[in-house]
């Protein structure tokens, strides 16, 4: 199994009966797996704060419960999680975080160990995938007898890596009584006791640490060094040095034992950590008196291998069969056919200051588009931008636009359009709404009008929505981004617009199945002139190729001699046609061979249900 497949397994075994989690990478199958169980009820929730304020909500009620996120999205969880800690559980409450050193699909490298550490919240980290399951059914016991909830820590190569793993079956808890204590009330004088309870409870739960096997010790034939390590590192280690030196594996990061470690750092004469990202376990170590030798070995950024901790340790590395010829370089790109081409395109053409977001749409920032100056965070676009024309005024508030993509208003956006509604910049919103959470691969969301499972759910209505915060009708406006004229006209007129305005770029990803492509357009070469116009906007289906002969314009070089041509690649293009409207000479044609194909109508699969439905209620 993934992972992230043996975490969800384990939730099930452990007899979980609620999930609310947001999609993010490499956490995001954990959730897509569990609700594959119809024993638990499975959620997407807006953002991780409401997920595991929901999740908090079962456990408090008495059900087994638990929320998954990214480590980004513990950020965001990061409120209600400390008064949770103070608060304590009833039913288990379980929280599955999954790091990402190396940012493979990431804005930062932070190290969600520092928020067990912070908010007193024992954490479990496990190696392999039989561990990921093995850990997610003791996290619930813990939960329950220490009243706190509990980390479940992965990382992308736990995450996303298989190995072995033994299922049993499920079992049943009845949900357990709820009672009322105002000592749950987090006002200053319970908060205080409170905080003494953690306290004893962090004390009850290191003295567990020290005898617990989930902290074992692997003895080895040599006893010049000894290795304290946890998770992907502790495969690392085992695939470098085999079992020739003693390693101590941590699979309770937090709290950590310190008899424990004390113990076995006599058994040896030297003792090294490896960890991913910060010291965490080497500070622990430090201290407690172990002199530890980690960070001045180990880098603290990226993730680990084999051969970084060989070479780190000092060893030759092991033989390995590599490639004659490097790999070309592959540049990020958005899809062939995605609907934020186009939009993105039109602000390039008005040389726009563009605050960013976080999605698939971040794409655009690359070249040749190049059309986005920076990202913060899920929904800093539309609230940073507020604040940058308050501080530059008229002059910048014709120029500078927010791009946010739908599941991303819904997580965090809706309060930065608000600030501006309220507060009053003049300021342009651009909701790229795709009908799906596109970069964590096609969630629903609170917009899309369905569930996790597919099935009918509630759906906010963005164009109400906007209203209801207060922008002006005709300032909302609605666009179609695979037609250029349409967002180079509506751009146009917002930016000059002296009032807030909200433009709803609208289109379904390019890779939803629903989604029906036209034929591939092609090029006709003997009309391309090879201007490479319909390379500015980074489409992956477009190149240039070399062609004898002059165009049949006349234009290009002479007989016989060779020059370049745009060419399609069938296999990839899908019909959108934004490549042909930006070709003057009529090179581009459809399967019937127009140069001027209309475009094809925009639908989400919302549409399409609510279509039929009205039709056979009309019948």
């Amino acid at each position: 199994m993934l992972g992230n497949k043996a975490a969800a397994r384990g939730l099930y075994e452990a007899g979980c009966g609620f999930i609310s989690s947001y999609p993010g990478t490499p956490s995001t199958e954990i959730t897509e797996e569990a609700a594959k169980y119809d024993e638990i009820t499975c959620e997407w929730a807006p953002n991780e704060k409401v997920a595991l304020e929901a999740a908090f909500g079962a456990s408090l009620a008495g059900q087994r419960a638990a929320s998954c996120m990214k480590h980004v999205g513990l950020n965001v969880a990061a409120d209600p999680l400390f008064s949770i800690s103070y608060i304590g559980t009833n039913a288990g409450l379980v929280i599955c975080v999954a790091d990402d050193p190396g940012m493979h699909s990431s804005q930062n490298e932070q190290d969600s160990r520092h928020y067990a550490i912070a908010a007193k919240v024992p954490m479990l980290e496990p190696s392999d995938s039989a561990e990921a399951r093995q850990f997610a059914i003791r996290a619930f016991d813990l939960s329950e007898q220490f009243h706190t909830p509990v980390f479940l820590k992965l990382c992308t190569r736990i995450s996303h890596s298989q190995s072995v793993v033994e299922t049993a079956e499920r079992t049943e808890h009845p949900l357990l009584p709820y009672q009322k204590d105002q000592e749950r009330v987090m006002m200053p004088a319970q908060a205080k006791r409170a905080h003494y309870r953690v306290e004893e409870r962090v004390k009850a739960l290191t003295a567990l640490a020290e005898t617990d096997p989930i902290n074992v010790i692997l003895p080895g034939t040599d006893r010049s060094v000894g290795i304290i390590t946890s998770s992907t590192c502790f495969q690392y280690a085992r695939e470098v040095f085999g079992s020739r030196y003693s390693i101590l594996k941590l699979g309770m990061i937090y709290p950590m034992p310190v008899e424990k470690i004390r113990r076995f750092a006599d058994s040896v004469d030297r003792v090294i950590v490896i960890e991913e990202l910060d010291p965490i376990i080497e500070n622990h170590c430090r201290q407690i008196g172990v002199p530890v030798e980690g960070k001045s070995l180990f880098p603290m950024v990226d993730e680990f291998s084999q051969r970084i901790v060989a070479e780190c340790c000092g060893l030759p590395p092991k033989e390995s069969i590599s490639l004659e010829e490097p790999i070309p370089g592959r540049p990020p790109l958005m899809c062939s056919g995605c609907p934020h081409r186009g939009m993105f395109y039109a602000l390039k053409k008005h040389h726009c200051m563009v605050y960013g977001d976080i999605g698939c749409y971040t794409l655009g920032a690359v070249a040749p588009l190049n059309a986005m100056d920076l990202n913060v965070c899920m929904g800093a676009s539309l609230s940073g931008m507020h604040g940058f024309n308050k501080a530059r005024g008229a002059e910048a508030e014709r120029r500078t636009v927010g791009v946010i993509g739908d599941s991303t208003f819904m997580h965090s956006g809706m309060t930065g359009l608000a600030d501006i509604a309220y507060n009053q910049s003049n300021s342009v919103s651009i909701i790229l709404d795709n009908s799906i959470t596109g970069m964590t691969g096609h969630q629903e969301n609170p917009t899309t009008g369905y569930n996790i499972k597919g099935d009918p759910a509630g759906r906010i209505d963005l164009e109400a929505l906007c209203l209801a915060m207060g922008f002006d009708r005709a300032h909302v406006r609605v666009v179609d981004p695979y037609d250029l004229a349409a967002c180079d006209r509506v751009l146009t007129e917002e930016l000059a617009a002296e009032v807030p305005s909200v433009i709803i770029s609208r289109r379904p990803c390019a890779l939803l199945k629903y989604v029906k492509h036209r034929k591939p357009f092609a090029v006709n070469p003997d009309r391309c002139v090879g201007c490479r116009a319909c390379m500015q906007i980074g489409c992956p289906s477009i190149s240039m190729t070399e062609r004898d002969g002059k165009t049949g314009s006349g234009r290009g070089t002479a007989s016989g001699a060779v020059r370049r041509v745009a060419a399609i690649d069938p296999t990839q293009c899908v019909g959108c046609g934004v490549c042909q409207q930006m070709c003057r000479f009529g090179a581009i044609l459809d399967a019937d061979g127009n140069p001027h194909a209309p475009l094809e109508p925009a639908y989400s699969r919302y549409d399409l249900e609510h279509r039929s439905t009205a039709g056979r209620a009309d019948k």
